[in-house]
């Protein structure tokens, strides 16, 4: 089932989408080089496969690696800013300037790439999660195959791991938390539609694709 989206919603959508894009200085370029020396942090949790937290349930942290420069660099200065609420997120990217952020958001976006990552067409979503899906307008941002969104301050989603994608949804459901929520208005907009169960009948679905981003493990957890 081909998933289809009013082209009004598409365009309001990717308007709303540009109006809220992260600004940060443009003349910081990440140096992949650069950031291998700085993910002394990030590796204790994102470098090893099926990795769980607890807070502020128990789910898998994750993938990163393959993932989008510019969503994570994004997704740091969110946590910096609290518009992203994770009591370990936000102590880490508060030690970080924009040149650590940009250099550990190119090491990640570059490690375990290879042509043969790049993902095959969507598996056909069941009707009900078809449906759920063309309701959300996913694919207006984040793209058919769930792994090229319109723009790359937003992530890949596809073969990410399920749980911790239900967790991240729930989270903009409810922004009035202290220690967890996150505040992207277009996405609370989105989630505020669905059930729970909804929610995971989603992230289960894209969990399932193949896709681009995974864990790489670092050396001493090998």
């Amino acid at each position: 089932m081909k998933l289809t989206l009013s082209p009004m919603f598409a365009a309001v959508a990717g308007a709303l989408a540009l109006a809220i894009l992260p600004v940060h200085a443009q003349d910081v370029v990440g140096d992949p080089d650069a950031g291998a020396d700085k993910v002394a942090m990030c590796v204790g949790c994102h470098g090893i496969t099926d990795y769980k937290t607890a807070f502020p349930q128990v789910y898998r942290v994750p993938k990163i690696a393959g993932q989008n420069a510019a969503y994570l660099v994004s997704a740091l200065e969110g946590y910096a800013k609290r518009e992203r609420k994770h009591p370990s997120m936000e102590g880490i990217a508060h030690t970080m300037s924009e040149q650590d952020m940009a250099d550990v958001a190119a090491y990640y976006e570059q490690l375990g790439k290879s042509d043969a990552d790049l993902p095959e067409q969507p598996r056909k979503a069941s009707s009900t999660v078809a449906e759920l899906l063309s309701k959300g307008g996913c694919v207006a941002c984040h793209g058919e195959n769930y792994s090229t969104s319109i723009d790359p301050s937003y992530p890949k989603l596809a073969g990410q791991y399920g749980d911790y994608l239900f967790v991240a949804l729930k989270a903009y459901k409810d922004d009035s938390h202290a220690t967890w929520g996150r505040g992207n208005p277009i996405m609370a907009a989105q989630v505020k539609q669905f059930s729970n169960p909804e929610l995971k009948a989603i992230a289960g679905y894209i969990a399932s694709l193949p896709g681009e981003i995974k864990t790489v493990e670092g050396p001493r957890f090998r």
